[in-house]
């Protein structure tokens, strides 16, 4: 959803223009005398060049024509005293808790004989082996610890359940509290419980909680033991639809277990239909309206009595995200060294700082796990995707180095015979040094001459530590010519800006402002370290319904212009003079740049053609013999008679249905195949969209999806509003660590293959990845499979490898190293899964599907394999316990947070209420999201500011995301990444407003303003500093959005606060989880 969209009725639009305005502005109907000196940018067609003449505003202008052409383990915070009390039967609040609650039909289901390990119906073969003995304390200590929330029914009928000390229903403890002498029963995998005493050391209860729940049978009566009073309000199994065993072997394709949320009714008494976004209600489900004292969205089944004094289940007692990051922080902040092999790094949130001992930092390479599964079949039953998320130029900390530069001279590279792997820590040297082994693919290759170096008495070379590429994770080496197009060193890259001088963007004042910063955009360009000058081209072309180049060579005193006004057949007019060096052509530029406004200032054009801007610029830099970026600045539909004009197919009723994806798809061919011209040319492109109507980004992003480019959206573009967001963008996006003419490869070691990519590139076979530019704030995604059997023993290597251009114009390759190892035990592998990473690779991998798939079954099969995940963990992994509590493993107790919030986003859920082009828009932007943005966007950052300390430079800590965190005292900040919010409460205080606002009642502040007042005290001072700070830890401006309490935009910021139920109708963050604990248990039945 977009806050600008909402805000429409009240946005100045600029889609009309004054009567008569359509026509052609500043080109000349007159054929001049041709120039022979063109010719050679034609081929065998002919131009017709004019000679130079003056133009309005001093520039030359020339026209051109042509023809032709567990809860987590998870803590609920219940204290050891209060655990006690519980045990010696102590009443708490009161009576002892009773609860009746009638009986459920669970339903047959029936296990298919091929789903794993079943066989044809017979127990499950176990996965851990039945004689394996925990001989040591640490063998115990390093077992994932679990914890439960306890429903009230098991299997259907009331049972009575005693919460105990220890990790399981059968541990006692003895009264006096010690550590020592628990005795429980820990699952190794075999039918009988192993019996083990354990010793000191053992983890305590605090890691541990329970429900203590009672029933007699005797009454209608439910009362709580617990204070905190975490008890399901209804029998789980009673409120949601039973799960399909249908084609379950065949996961994760299949998408029939469950149908992603608790059901809708069609109609309820007394309210009006409801329908969740993406998902139709279920046929012949229906349910009575909800009971006085039942909490919404929860509803017995036909024929059941309703519960009186049912109370909500805790969200404080569910798992929070900023517990999980607070405790990654105090365990695993500071120094991580990357010595050792599988070694999960901490959470992207965390202050850490890498020492890169072997493999690569986390920051460029992460793995969804870092214990690999040894066989295919184990991989499928724990339903844990095996991804990599690469970010091969992201950014370093402070207290980081950039991966150093080795330069191998005239012999190049040193690879690998058979699979072509570059040198790295890996490789095992052999024969005294003459040989190397590779980890890869087991092949041996002769070591040439010039690098021969000998071996210490450990089997290391004597040099290693001089060379990078034995003892790092990560470095580039400098490419020979064998790397590069046409056995031709690169020439430096350049940037082309595209202005369209359409209306729409001459009356919004766009061209005004990106002209009048210009100068200070160019002292951006980047530039190799220790160089104080950039060695960038920069070029300058804009365009309406004809294509206008200049020439803004050093030794002009004015700029030209040439136009092209057949754009039928595109050509470039022009070469020398067309790239310059932004510095010592920086006269020449200001001038153009002062002159673009006034020159277009009375225009009349409407219709705007892009297909041929893009030919163009394409064309400049290939003519140039340079790779490089555009950067185009669109207003509107291409409806010009032009190469690439879309019809407008504007249908956001379409959105979602089974049917979304006939408009989320491009509409026609022409901008997919003139990308993939453009990868070829190393050409990138970025689009800055400001449209005041529909674009059809669904075609137009096309060429930034294929070509590494991004997407950036300003609807209803207005100067004194956005105008400062769009140079923020284009500056960052300017000065940004940016590679040109890029191809990336991912090499792994026998055994698993890369099989698919997700994000921005263009795949010519099932190998390579080519990206005409890549940044520091893209990800790429790849999925590994097996191909074989593993053995414990060697684990998993991978080494990327991205061949590219560099902004001063060196041909280069930038290695990646990572070593995972490999496991045959469940448990090692849910011990070493990394959440962050998971999400976001299954938010790219449901996002490339919603393109073929619809969204139910696109979403669906996202519920489905969290609840497989889970369901593996609890029947291979888990403590044994009663069917009714929900165990989650520690690394994953956010999972099915995290899975709500996918299924609640924009990207995946957007409907009716969002534009086509705003549903694109945020789509493209998921496919690029690196780790830490994919991260608070899925689930936003709440952070209070009524009580900052002005004493401190640190950003509050941030709370979870939920209404009832807002207080009508309080004033809140909400981002996403891409959205920011500052929440005002009612009841504010006057003192924090006059500080802040300078006014003394929240309704006195001015909420269209997206700036605030720049007063001289403290507190305003601390605020807009940290507001600057968030931004600055975005890679997207975010316009401010003032949100008074109760008024109209409230409900655009209710929509991100993703643990509340949805204004459409999505399932809340607890009954996500009660519906995500119902699926698992269904699970289980089918294949116990």
């Amino acid at each position: 959803m977009n806050p600008q969209y909402l805000q429409q009725s009240t946005q100045q639009q600029f889609n009309s223009p004054p009567p008569n305005s359509y026509g052609t502005y500043g080109v000349s109907s007159s054929v001049h005398s041709t120039n022979s000196s063109q010719q050679q940018f034609r081929g065998s067609s002919q131009n017709t060049l004019a000679q130079p003449q003056i133009f309005p505003g001093s520039i030359q202008q020339t026209q051109v024509s042509t023809t032709g052409g567990q809860i987590p383990p998870s803590t609920l915070n219940v204290s050891q005293q209060l655990l006690q009390s519980q045990m010696a039967g102590m009443n708490i609040n009161g009576q002892r808790i009773q609860s009746q609650q009638n009986s459920f039909p669970t339903g047959a289901l029936k296990m298919p004989s091929s789903f794993p390990p079943v066989i044809n119906g017979g127990s499950p073969p176990d996965l851990i082996s039945p004689n394996q003995q925990f001989t040591s304390m640490q063998q115990l200590n390093t077992r994932p610890l679990a914890s439960t929330l306890q429903s009230q029914f098991i299997n259907g009928a009331p049972s009575t359940v005693e919460a105990k000390t220890g990790v399981s229903d059968v541990g006692k403890c003895d009264q006096s509290g010690s550590e020592s002498g628990f005795t429980s029963q820990i699952n190794t995998g075999s039918r009988f419980p192993l019996q083990t005493t354990f010793g000191q050391g053992f983890p305590s209860q605090s890691n541990l909680s329970q429900m203590n729940i009672a029933s007699n049978g005797a009454g209608n009566a439910v009362q709580q033991s617990l204070s905190s009073g975490i008890l399901p309000p209804t029998n789980l199994g009673s409120v949601f639809p039973s799960v399909s065993n249908n084609n379950l072997h065949n996961f994760p394709k299949q998408a029939n277990i469950g149908s992603g949320f608790p059901p809708q009714p069609n109609s309820r008494q007394g309210l009006p239909p409801q329908h969740l976004s993406g998902y139709p209600p279920l046929p012949q489900q229906v349910y009575p309206p909800p009971q006085p004292n039942q909490p919404p969205g929860l509803y017995n089944q036909p024929g059941q009595y309703p519960q009186q004094q049912a109370r909500k289940l805790d969200p404080d007692q569910m798992p929070s995200p900023m517990q999980v990051v607070l405790e990654d922080q105090k365990t695993k902040g500071g120094l991580f060294l990357t010595n050792q092999k599988g070694q999960v790094p901490p959470l992207v949130t965390t202050d850490f700082v890498v020492q890169d001992q072997g493999n690569a930092s986390p920051r460029f390479l992460r793995s969804t796990m870092y214990n690999v599964p040894i066989n295919h079949d184990m991989m499928k039953q724990a339903a844990v995707p095996f991804g990599l998320l690469i970010s091969p130029m992201a950014d370093v900390a402070e207290g980081e180095h950039n991966p150093p530069i080795v330069n191998m001279g005239e012999i190049g590279p040193i690879r690998c015979i058979r699979c072509k792997a570059y040198m790295s820590p890996f490789m095992q040297f052999i024969d005294g040094g003459r040989r190397f082994q590779c980890l890869f693919c087991k092949a041996t290759t002769e070591v040439p001459d010039v690098y021969f170096q000998h071996l210490d008495h450990t089997g290391q070379r004597v040099d290693r530590y001089e060379r990078p590429e034995l003892v790092l994770g990560a470095y580039e080496l400098i490419a020979t010519k064998e790397y590069c197009r046409n056995d031709q060193l690169p020439k430096p890259p350049a940037y082309i800006f595209m202005i369209d001088v359409s209306y729409n963007n001459i009356k919004s004042g766009m061209v005004h402002v990106l002209c009048s910063n210009m100068k200070e955009i160019l002292k951006l360009l980047p530039k190799e370290e220790n160089e104080s000058k950039t060695r960038m081209k920069v070029g300058f072309v804009t365009y309406n319904s004809s294509v206008h180049f200049y020439n803004i060579k050093a030794c002009l005193a004015q700029p030209q212009m040439l136009v092209v006004g057949d754009v039928n057949d595109m050509f470039m007019p022009l070469l020398d003079g067309f790239l310059v060096d932004p510095e010592e052509s920086s006269s020449v530029i200001d001038s153009l740049m002062e002159q673009i406004p006034e020159m277009f200032a009375d225009t009349r054009e409407t219709e705007t053609i892009l297909y041929p801007v893009i030919q163009a610029g394409m064309e400049a830099l290939k003519a140039s013999e340079c790779a490089g970026k555009l950067f185009i600045f669109h207003s509107s539909l291409p409806i010009a008679n032009a190469p690439g004009k879309l019809q407008n197919r504007d249908d956001r009723k379409l959105l979602g249905t089974d049917k979304e994806k006939s408009v989320l798809n491009p509409q026609c061919k022409e901008y997919n195949n003139l990308a993939q011209d453009c990868v070829s040319a190393g050409c990138s492109i970025d689009l800055f969209i400001l449209n005041n109507s529909y674009i059809d980004l669904a075609t137009l992003g096309q060429v930034c999806r294929l070509t590494g480019g991004e997407i950036f959206k300003y609807t209803y573009f207005q100067v004194n509003v956005d105008g400062e967001r769009l140079i923020a963008d284009v500056k960052h996006n300017v000065s940004r660590r940016t590679v040109f003419d890029a191809v990336m490869r991912v090499r792994t070691s026998t055994g698993v293959r890369p099989t698919d990519f997700f994000g921005h590139f263009f795949i010519s076979n099932a190998r390579d990845m080519e990206l005409a530019s890549i940044d520091c704030d893209k990800a790429l995604a790849v999925e590994i499979n097996h191909d074989d059997k593993l053995t414990e023993e060697e684990g998993v290597y991978i080494q990327v490898a991205l061949l590219h251009t560099s902004c001063g114009g060196q041909r280069r390759i930038r290695i990646l190293n990572l070593a995972l190892k490999t496991c045959g035990q469940m448990a090692d592998l849910f011990r070493t899964c990394e959440l962050d990473t998971i999400v976001n690779f299954l938010s790219k991998q449901a996002l490339y599907r919603l393109k073929e798939h619809a969204p139910k079954e696109v979403k669906d099969t996202l519920v489905n394999r969290c609840a497989m995940m889970l369901a593996c963990y609890r029947k291979n992994c888990a403590s044994p316990s009663s069917a009714g509590q929900l165990i989650l493993p520690e690394c994953m107790k956010l999972l099915p947070l995290y899975v709500s919030c996918m299924l609640k986003s924009d990207a995946l859920s957007g409907g009716s209420d969002m534009t086509i082009d705003d549903r694109t828009f945020v789509m493209e932007a998921v496919n690029t999201m690196d780790i830490p943005s994919s991260v608070v966007y899925f689930y936003p950052r709440l952070i209070p500011i009524h009580d900052l300390d002005t004493s401190i430079d640190d950003i509050p800590q941030p709370i979870r995301c939920s209404v009832e965190r807002l207080s009508e005292d309080g004033a809140y900040l909400l981002e996403n990444g891409i959205h920011l919010f500052l929440w005002l409460g009612l009841n504010l205080s006057g003192e924090w407003l006059q500080a802040i606002f300078g006014v003394n009642n929240p309704a006195q502040v001015d909420t269209d303003s997206t700036k605030l007042p720049e007063l001289d005290n403290p507190l305003s001072l601390k605020l807009r500093r940290l507001i600057s700070i968030v931004r600055l830890q975005r890679h997207r401006y975010m316009r401010l959005t003032l949100v008074r309490q109760r008024d109209k935009m409230e409900m655009l910021l209710k929509h991100f606060l993703v643990e509340d139920r949805g204004i459409d109708g999505s399932s809340s963050y607890v009954d996500f989880l009660c519906h995500m604990h119902k699926e698992i248990r269904n699970i289980l039945n089918i294949i116990s």
